[in-house]
C-alpha cells in the first residue's frame, strides 16, 4: 500500500474513490509471473465509480501534476528518449486470448507528468506499477536515476505479432489510431477549452486510465480515463474496436469547475501547411505536406459540406452554426503517393477521423480554428463542437459519439463530393491581368455526375461575402469520366478573408455537396519573400 501511495500523490488531484478489495480471483487472472509485470492491490471499480470521483474532484481546487524526478525527467531530450525501448516480453495479454496486448510509454522531457494505468477485471482493478525492468535501458543512460515509483507516460494497443500498434494515448488528452493502415497522422483529444482565443489554450489531461479487456477479441479494449483540469473534470469511457478501420464508442460525463467561455467537444487536432493549391506558400521540395486536407460536415439538416484547410496570414476561427449535426471530421482526402513524393512518412497513407454524435446534441456550431506554420512538426488545425449553452460548474454534461478512424467517411453521400481546388492568377493569358482577378477551379466525382454530358445544363452556384465573381462555368474534363470541373473568378482585394461558396446544380436539383473556402487574396508572408 506505500507503493500505490506514492503514486497516488504523483499524480496529483487526489486519490480515485475506490474501496480496496481482498486478494481473490483477481490476483490469480493477474499474476506478477505473467510477464513480470507487478500490480498494486485491488480496488473496486466502475464506470459509475469513475463518474463520482470526477464529479467530486470538480468540488476542490485543482492542484498541477508534478514529479520529484522531473529535473532528471528533462534530460532525457529526444534522442535519450528513443534508446529507451519497452520489453515485449513484459506485454500484458500479449498472446492476445485474453484481450488486446498492451505496452507502455516511458516518460521523458516531452512527456514529464505521470499517469497511472490499471487493469480492470471482475469488477475490480489494479494498478501496473512501474518497473526499469519492463524497458531495455542503456547502461549510463540518464534514466537509470529514476525512482522505481515513477510511473508511465501513457500506453498502446498492439496488433498481431506485437509488430505495430493500432491505438495509443500519450501526453495530455490526447490519443491517436493510424485507422485501417499502419502510419499515424492526425490525434484526438478528450475536450478542448478555449482554443483560438488570446488568453491561451488549457490542455486537461487524462490523468488515470482503466483497460478491460474483452477475451477473446484481440481487437477490442474498453479503456476508462479520468480527465482532470483548472476548469473541468471528466469521466470517460471508450470501447475500442478494429473490424477494418478502427472504431471506439465514446461515452462521457464532464464536470465544469468555472464557467468556460469556449468547450470543444470531441476536439480532433491535425497538420495543414501547403496543398496543390497553396503553392505560393510551399518552401519544401515535396509538393504537398499535411495530415488532412479538408473539414467535412454532415449538418442536421442534411447538407454536405467540404472545406479546404488553410495555412492563413493569422489565427483564424470559423464557426458552422447547426443543430444536431449528424457528423464532421477531418479528412485525407488525397491518396495518391505522386501528389506528395514523400516515401518517409507516408502524407498519403494518413487516417482520416469522424465524428458522429450519439442522440441529439441540440444547438451549436462545428469550429475550425487554423494557425499559421511553416513546417510540417507543428499541429496547426483543430475542429471541435461547441454547444451554443455555455458550461458552468454544478452541470454535468452528458454526451456520447463515436469515433472512426479509417481512410474516409463511413457514411459518403449519394452526391458528387471535391476531389481537388486549384488556385491561380486570373484574367486572360495573353492579356493584361488585373491584380484582383484570381481563378478558382473545383473539381467534383461521384455520384450521378458521370450521367451529364457538357450540353446538359449542369451550371455552377457561386457566391462570395465580398468582391465580384466573374465568368464562371460548369463542365466535365475530356478523357476522365464522371470528372466534373468547376471554374470561377473572383475579383477581390485587400486583406480582408472572402468567404467563398459553390456547388453545382442540373435544373433545380444540386448534384455535389457545398464547398466552402476561406480566401486571402493578400498575404504579407508572400511579400516578405518577394
Amino acid at each position: 500500500m506505500a507503493e500505490i501511495s506514492r503514486r497516488a500523490a504523483l499524480v496529483g488531484a487526489g486519490a480515485l474513490a475506490l474501496s480496496p478489495l481482498g486478494r481473490g480471483p483477481l490476483a490469480a487472472s493477474l499474476r506478477q509471473a505473467d510477464g513480470g509485470i507487478v500490480y498494486g492491490a485491488p480496488e473496486a471499480f466502475s464506470f459509475h465509480r469513475l463518474k463520482e470521483t470526477a464529479r467530486d474532484l470538480a468540488r476542490r481546487p485543482w492542484k498541477a501534476a508534478s514529479s520529484p524526478a522531473d529535473s532528471i525527467l528533462q534530460e532525457i531530450d529526444y534522442d535519450a528518449y528513443f534508446r529507451i525501448v519497452f520489453r515485449t516480453d513484459h506485454t500484458i495479454w500479449a498472446d492476445g486470448d485474453e484481450g488486446a496486448p498492451i505496452q507502455f510509454f516511458h516518460l521523458g522531457r516531452y512527456q514529464r507528468e505521470p499517469v497511472s494505468i490499471s487493469i480492470v477485471h471482475d469488477g475490480a482493478a489494479r494498478e501496473v506499477l512501474y518497473r526499469q525492468a519492463y524497458f531495455d535501458i542503456p547502461d549510463g543512460h540518464v534514466a537509470r536515476r529514476l525512482p522505481q515509483d515513477i510511473g508511465f507516460a501513457g500506453f498502446r494497443v498492439m496488433g498481431e505479432q506485437l509488430k505495430w500498434d493500432w491505438l495509443s494515448f500519450l501526453g495530455a488528452s490526447y490519443f491517436r489510431s493510424p485507422g485501417s493502415g499502419r502510419q499515424y497522422g492526425l490525434s484526438a483529444r478528450g475536450v478542448a477549452i478555449d482554443t483560438g482565443l488570446a488568453r491561451g489554450e488549457e490542455f486537461p489531461r487524462f490523468t488515470r486510465f482503466f483497460l478491460q479487456a474483452v477475451p477473446g477479441e484481440r481487437g477490442r479494449l474498453i479503456v476508462y480515463a479520468l480527465l482532470e483540469g483548472p476548469s473541468l473534470t471528466g469521466a470517460y469511457r471508450f470501447d475500442c474496436t478494429r473490424p477494418g478501420g478502427v472504431v471506439m464508442e465514446t461515452a462521457t460525463e464532464l464536470y465544469p469547475r468555472k464557467a468556460i467561455e469556449r468547450l470543444g467537444i470531441a476536439p480532433l487536432t491535425s497538420m495543414f501547411w501547403y496543398s496543390q493549391k497553396d503553392r505560393r506558400h510551399a518552401t519544401d521540395w515535396r509538393p504537398e505536406i499535411h495530415d488532412s486536407d479538408g473539414l467535412a460536415i454532415w449538418t442536421g439538416s442534411d447538407e454536405r459540406i467540404w472545406r479546404p484547410l488553410n495555412n492563413p496570414p493569422a489565427i483564424m476561427t470559423n464557426s458552422f452554426a447547426d443543430e444536431n449535426p449528424k457528423g464532421f471530421g477531418l479528412l485525407q482526402r488525397d491518396r495518391n503517393f505522386d501528389h506528395y513524393q514523400d516515401d518517409n512518412v507516408f502524407y498519403h497513407r494518413r487516417p482520416s477521423l469522424w465524428v458522429e454524435p450519439r442522440g441529439e446534441w441540440g444547438r451549436g456550431a462545428v469550429q475550425l480554428v487554423e494557425i499559421p506554420t511553416n513546417d510540417e512538426t507543428h499541429d496547426n488545425i483543430v475542429a471541435y463542437w461547441v454547444p451554443e449553452e455555455r458550461p458552468r460548474p454544478g452541470r454535468a454534461i452528458r454526451l456520447a459519439y463515436r469515433l472512426h478512424w479509417n481512410a474516409g467517411e463511413p457514411y459518403p453521400s449519394g452526391a458528387g463530393r471535391v476531389v481537388d481546388t486549384f488556385l491561380g492568377a486570373g484574367g486572360i493569358p495573353g492579356q493584361n491581368r488585373p491584380r484582383d482577378a484570381h481563378q478558382f477551379v473545383v473539381d467534383f466525382a461521384g455520384g450521378e455526375l458521370a450521367r451529364f454530358a457538357a450540353q446538359d445544363g449542369v451550371t455552377p452556384v457561386v457566391s462570395a461575402s465580398r468582391g465580384r465573381i466573374g465568368r464562371a462555368g460548369a463542365y466535365p474534363v475530356v478523357g476522365r469520366p464522371g470528372l466534373f470541373r468547376a471554374a470561377f473568378e473572383l475579383h477581390a482585394a485587400g486583406r480582408e478573408p472572402v468567404d467563398l461558396r459553390l456547388y453545382l446544380k442540373h435544373a433545380e436539383e444540386a448534384l455535389t455537396e457545398t464547398w466552402i473556402y476561406q480566401f486571402f487574396a493578400e498575404d504579407d508572408r508572400l511579400a516578405s519573400r518577394g
